[in-house]
């Protein structure tokens, strides 16, 4: 039976890699149309989107989306959620229609073909690095300002010590968001580190559950606020991890 499932989670773990570079380059002529010119990256999302949910699907992952709050067409939010997957990019793709930018780390560049897409519509950061920190705002208020939204995991990174429910939140995102006087969305992954965690040998086809909470306003906040609305952004999010584990 063991070596049944080491069998399974092998072989499962090849067709993750092969529906990610698959999809890419069945759309690969329109992606790179899509990424030609910056006022076109809305055209680039919806492709992004398909190529998501189609590895959901793929992968025999089926979503299920709770919503507090529903988002306006053509305005701009921070959008925060906890990191526990490679699938929490493929599932904030799914459960968000607004077009929005990724605040990622610089090193996922080095996947072959994700990389090159990668690199030309998300927002890279090298965490070692003050002045490439210093520019994700730049490059950010830059979006922001072409009617998009962002998308930060405030963790940083995935918590290396698997007791940990949710690490401390960094203040980028709402620093951020107070800058743009734009609502903070706290949205919750229930399922993604047990269904397709960073353990290989780990996880299965099955229910993904995502939550968007009440959106947080920062009309009128200062950098002042800025602990405050990272505190209250976390405590939504772990609250809501804490009543699923229940």
């Amino acid at each position: 039976m063991k070596l049944f499932k080491i069998i399974f989670w092998v072989l499962w773990r090849i067709w993750f890699y092969i529906l990610v570079t698959g999809i890419i380059l069945i759309l690969f002529p329109l992606l790179v149309i899509s990424i030609l010119k910056e006022e076109w990256y809305p055209f680039f999302f919806k492709l992004a989107r398909f190529w998501a949910r189609s590895i959901l699907f793929g992968m025999g992952f089926y979503v299920k989306l709770e919503q507090e709050q529903a988002l306006e067409p053509g305005k701009s939010y921070m959008l925060v959620a906890n990191h526990t997957s490679m699938t929490d990019i493929m599932l904030m793709l799914s459960v968000i229609k607004n077009p929005f930018v990724f605040v990622g780390k610089k090193e996922l560049v080095k996947i072959p073909l994700f990389g090159f897409f990668y690199k030309r519509t998300c927002i890279l950061v090298d965490r070692n690095n003050s002045k490439s920190r210093s520019a994700v705002f730049e490059r950010a208020q830059k979006r922001l300002n072409q009617g998009l939204s962002i998308c930060i995991f405030p963790e940083g990174m995935v918590p290396d010590d698997e007791s940990i429910l949710l690490e401390e939140f960094k203040d980028g995102a709402f620093r951020l968001a107070i800058d743009h006087q734009i609502p903070i969305i706290p949205i919750t992954f229930a399922d993604n580190k047990k269904r397709f965690s960073y353990t290989f040998f780990s996880g299965s086809p099955g229910l993904m559950r995502a939550k968007i909470h009440s959106f947080i306003d920062t009309k009128g906040c200062t950098n002042d606020d800025k602990k405050q609305l990272n505190e209250k952004a976390r405590n939504v999010i772990l609250n809501q991890l804490i009543a699923y584990i229940k």
